[in-house]
């Protein structure tokens, strides 16, 4: 009987009565449920945390092709932007040539259209020379006829005889 003065038996026997009012109570359903409640809730976010990894993977996807078909799009920009460039480069200078060419001939027919008219000028200006030294020639022959004696003589019998 020395045990019914021990606390540590009166310890031990309330926990146990403890437990056993516990059990009859249903308190083990209730530890039960919780412990489910939180199972459930504890694999409803894990449920929860792979519909959101799966999400992310698929938006992860999404946006890696989205950006390959951005690269891509962008590379066909750039090819055609330099073959654009390349088209007007060779356009602006077959134009430049061409302005190039006209220009030339145009200069040509300006040179040949001052050759004729300084060959004109030139000619003139020999006609005008030519003229002037005739001019002078035969100015300076009738001068010196008009003292000649014999022609005076002619021109004076000729009145005599028209008379």
């Amino acid at each position: 009987m020395e045990l019914l003065t021990e606390a540590h038996f009166w310890v031990g026997a309330a926990f146990v009565v403890f437990m056993v009012i516990l059990v009859v109570a249903g308190a083990h359903k209730f530890a039960w449920k919780a412990l489910g409640d939180a199972g459930d809730k504890v694999r409803a976010q894990l449920d929860e945390a792979n519909r959101l990894r799966e999400e992310a993977q698929e938006l992860l996807t999404r946006i890696q092709a989205d950006r390959e078909a951005a690269e891509k799009l962008s590379a066909e920009i750039l090819a055609n932007a330099q073959e654009q460039a390349k088209r007007m480069q060779a356009e602006a200078q077959e134009r430049l040539a061409e302005q190039i060419e006209r220009r030339g001939k145009l200069a040509e027919r300006r040179i040949a259209t001052a050759e004729a008219q300084a060959a004109a000028e030139v000619k003139a200006a020999a006609g005008e020379l030519a003229a002037a030294m005739a001019e002078q020639v035969l100015a300076a022959r009738i001068a010196g006829a008009t003292s000649d004696p014999l022609i005076d003589g002619a021109i004076g019998q000729l009145a005599g005889k028209l008379q």
